[in-house]
């Protein structure tokens, strides 16, 4: 087994051991360093904008409107931020029909592709598939060399052209044990000019994936068993050397490490135990937002200063000082 250096171990257990009960504890900024003041100001709140859902995921900015999934509640629904309306644009997102609400049989990540059209992940069937604004579908991604992908889960655009994305078992009914599982591993994988290949295939269930802004450095977080965020040096064609993990969270399931992304001042924001984190690119983190419920993933909106959370059944809201990293296709 390689061994991998710890560039930060990091135990927030003060924020994680609260005595008082989840709904009743109000979404909190949590400054642990100063440089914190320079991405969030000191007086930033946290607002809930829309709720009733079961566990939602992929948010994803797109022409004024904030796309997300939820996972269990298997639907695409859109947020209008200028009407605060809600709308269900894809049922049975996940591609089956009368999903169970205790399993993560939806779709997840979704991401713009150069033609404007969305790639969404569907956990239930393991395919990435294109989905125009009205929710209609056609295929895009569904196997390697004849095997079927386990359960796509996250995705992200490099400067190149190549996607990337991970591949956990999470959509299978017996995960890593199911049946249906074709594939010896849980990939992350790099997709270019027709070509899928394997980039990662000793992660356990990797999961939340990003870049640096300069993308010379690649982010993926691993949520089970051992949870961590790992970070690996790209260099041409994709190759990826020099894996260390940056953080390694205490816990247990279904609090583990999730989505992710970067701002342009390579800060990672990485949902995790205990709420989301944001790291200097070194591991260090800067600060934590906590909310009465799991956030499970996060996203830059509009002018890329509005950062969107997925809670278990809530979305919320806070703006920042630095703008995210605006992904590649990015429809403001």
């Amino acid at each position: 087994m390689k061994k991998y250096a710890a560039a930060a171990l990091l135990f927030v257990a003060p924020l994680l051991c609260s005595a008082t009960p989840a709904a009743a504890q109000a979404a909190t900024v949590k400054k642990l360093d100063p440089a914190l003041d320079k991405i969030i100001s000191p007086r930033t709140k946290i607002q809930k904008v829309a709720s009733g859902f079961i566990f939602i995921e992929g948010p994803m900015w797109k022409q004024g409107k904030l796309w997300f999934s939820d996972v269990r509640g298997d639907k695409v629904r859109t947020f209008d931020p200028k009407t605060k309306k809600v709308t269900v644009v894809l049922n049975d997102s996940g591609g089956v029909k009368n999903a169970p609400p205790d399993k993560n049989f939806g779709s997840n990540g979704m991401i713009t592709d150069k033609d404007g059209s969305i790639l969404l992940t569907r956990m239930a069937i393991g395919t990435i598939e294109r989905m125009d604004d009205q929710g209609n579908l056609k295929p895009f991604l569904s196997n390697y060399q004849g095997k079927r992908l386990n359960s796509p889960n996250d995705l992200v655009f490099a400067k190149d052209g190549a996607l990337w994305f991970t591949d956990p078992s999470f959509g299978l009914p017996g995960m890593d044990k199911d049946p249906q599982k074709q594939l010896k591993y849980n990939a992350v994988w790099r997709y270019k000019d027709g070509k899928l290949t394997p980039v990662i295939t000793d992660m356990t269930q990797p999961n939340g994936i990003a870049f640096s802004p300069d993308e010379k450095t690649l982010y993926v977080s691993n949520s089970m068993p051992a949870m961590y965020v790992r970070a690996y040096d790209v260099g041409a064609d994709g190759k990826l050397s020099n894996p260390r993990n940056l953080i390694t969270y205490p816990g247990t399931a279904p609090d583990v490490p999730d989505g992710m992304k970067v701002d342009s001042a390579g800060n990672i924001w990485t949902t995790g135990p205990g709420g989301l984190r944001i790291m200097a690119p070194d591991g260090k983190v800067l600060g934590q937002l906590i909310i009465p419920e799991i956030v499970a993933n996060v996203g830059f909106a509009g002018d890329g200063k509005t950062v969107y959370l997925t809670g278990s059944t809530g979305l919320y809201r806070l703006r920042t000082k630095i703008a995210g990293e605006i992904p590649m296709y990015y429809r403001k």
